[in-house]
């Protein structure tokens, strides 16, 4: 089965360009035999957490409905990022799509205090299962905290799965914790980042992917975007290049 982290950027704010080059993405990531794909943190709306309010999505938005069909078509989860509108306020939500199922959002349980201003935090954790792996779900500050890994892996998580949206210094911070808590917990541990303005940094790319022993087998750069792919059963990662789609064009 093989994962992909999709490493890429974002529009400030315009929802239909970045949707439109998700589906560019996923169709990419289909043709290379993807079961799952993962996009970085607030993916569709870019890391703008002072935009929030102005674009947070309901799990039934009729935007969304593309995906559901997409996983549909190539039997495929996949997992895109949007402020979510949740019972208690404005979360940050990892919608997940997979093969003729509902969809479900995960919500960011735990937030950096700069988020705590626009947004409400998640208090439902998850897992999904997906063709014999558990997937354990986590959104970029949360995925740094070891008691979060260790929820999930007391959950049966054999697949962590961190969306986030990091500058250089959080990456570097990331690159030391994750193989860590893939040895503790025996998990592989998936990072997709992006790249490109956000908020008021820079996100620093180089998602990755390291196994159960923690070696890293996967990563890509730090400014372009790529998809890093790796087979749960063969144990190879590779990353596959995506120079041939710059940043999406506005829409009009």
């Amino acid at each position: 089965m093989k994962l992909v982290a999709a490493q890429m950027r974002a529009l400030a704010g315009d929802i239909d360009s970045n949707i439109h080059r998700h589906i560019a993405v996923i169709e990419r990531a289909a043709s290379h035999g993807a079961a799952l794909v993962v996009f970085p943190e607030l993916s569709l709306t870019g890391y703008e957490p002072r935009l929030a309010q102005r674009l947070a999505m309901a799990q039934d938005d009729p935007r969304l409905q593309v995906f559901q069909a997409l996983g549909d078509r190539h039997q495929m989860l996949i997992a895109v990022g949007a402020p979510h509108t949740g019972r208690d306020g404005i979360e940050i939500g990892m919608f997940v799509f997979r093969c003729h199922e509902a969809p479900t959002v995960y919500a960011k349980q735990m937030l950096h205090a700069d988020e705590r201003p626009y947004f409400h935090p998640g208090d439902r954790p998850m897992v999904v299962a997906l063709r014999g792996a558990v997937i354990g779900p986590a959104i970029c500050y949360e995925s740094l905290q070891a008691v979060h890994a260790q929820a999930a892996a007391a959950r049966g998580a054999t697949v962590y799965l961190a969306s986030v949206a990091k500058a250089a210094r959080g990456v570097e911070t990331g690159y030391r914790h994750y193989p860590a808590i893939a040895r503790q917990h025996g998990m592989t541990v998936m990072m997709a980042n992006g790249v490109g303005a956000a908020d008021d940094f820079v996100m620093a790319g180089r998602s990755a992917v390291w196994r159960n022993d923690g070696q890293c087998v996967s990563s890509a750069d730090a400014e372009g975007e790529a998809l890093v792919v790796y087979d749960l059963a063969t144990q190879v990662g590779e990353v596959l290049p995506m120079d041939d789609a710059a940043a999406p064009e506005p829409s009009p």
